[in-house]
């Protein structure tokens, strides 16, 4: 698998100008997070590669920085892949189970290197055909490079967020990343008009040969002109035009039968580009301070439980 975008050092580089330091350890990186109440951290290490860990020099980076464990947060290993054995052996050695997860552990990967005549053929039709009505109707997208166009785009993923009720940071967040990663050439935004209108706005992430489409927001305004289509297409060509073979949509329900699960509406409009579903590995924690460990996990459960009642 590919580095994922969030064990970069320019990631890195972005949370700790946000304000949650970064360490870099070898080949890996995680972030420090403060246990309440305690002189105590712990790690956050989201989709890392289990095959790049220096596991004593982990230990001790984590001990000089006061972190009772490191959490392998859904390791970038696809369940049923040939890496999957050997991984999971890899953390078994050296690690315990998380007692949860928090990155997406299901997503979307699309193989992109194929001609646009082949992933157009392997598409839904329905969203060939809403495709095209956007294109027919005269919807435009362009790439977005100014501060007007990141204005543009937060406030139409926030009144998305908004709308159907999910959370998101706060807008200083995904600006410190829009002009860290967009500097670095690793940040896109692209843009669906129509008549000179925002309908549609996608923040996307280019990195080791990898598309990612983590952040997007719409318009309750001409739906019917099925802008969100057009865009997801025009976000394949232009990660096309950027060398990148994979396609990660970031995140997606667990099943798509059950229209139930509150993800299901966006994993559906995600699955209907033709990509393959895919689970990940559950999380593992590298634990440096045993006692300590304990108490926070018992902790962070009541805690869990607590937020789950307020629901």
């Amino acid at each position: 698998m590919p580095t994922h975008i969030v064990q970069s050092p320019q990631w890195g580089r972005f949370k700790s100008e946000y304000g949650t330091l970064a360490v870099r350890v070898g080949s890996i990186q995680y972030t420090k997070h403060k246990i309440p109440f305690t002189s105590n951290y712990y790690a956050y290490c989201p989709r890392v590669s289990p095959f790049v860990i220096d596991f004593s020099l982990l230990k001790k980076s984590a001990e000089e920085n006061s972190c009772i464990n490191v959490n392998f947060d859904v390791p970038n290993i696809v369940k049923g892949s040939p890496e999957e054995a050997k991984a999971t052996q890899v953390f078994e050695d050296h690690c315990v189970k998380a007692p949860r997860n928090q990155f997406d552990k299901y997503n979307f990967l699309l193989d992109i290197s194929k001609s646009e005549e082949e992933l157009l053929e392997n598409m839904h039709s329905k969203h060939r055909y809403n495709i095209k009505l956007a294109q027919k109707s005269k919807v435009g997208v362009r790439e977005g490079t100014t501060r007007e166009d990141f204005e543009m785009f937060y406030s139409l993923y926030k009144d998305t967020a908004e709308r159907q009720k999910y959370y998101i940071h706060p807008k200083t967040y995904y600006q410190k990343m829009w002009d860290i990663l967009h500097s670095e050439g690793m940040a896109y935004l692209l843009v669906a008009r129509f008549n000179g209108e925002p309908l549609a706005s996608w923040m996307l992430f280019v990195y080791d040969g990898v598309l990612y489409y983590p952040y997007g927001g719409s318009s309750e305004k001409h739906k019917n002109l099925m802008a969100s289509n057009l865009i997801g297409w025009e976000a394949i060509r232009f990660g096309k035009e950027k060398g990148c073979r994979t396609y990660d949509m970031w995140g997606g329900c667990k099943d798509l039968s059950d229209r139930s699960d509150p993800y299901w509406g966006f994993s559906n409009f995600k699955a209907k580009f033709g990509g393959t579903p895919v689970e990940y590995l559950d999380s593992y924690d590298f634990v440096v301070n045993q006692s300590v460990y304990q108490v926070f996990n018992f902790a962070n459960n009541v805690r869990w439980k607590l937020l789950g009642l307020l629901k």
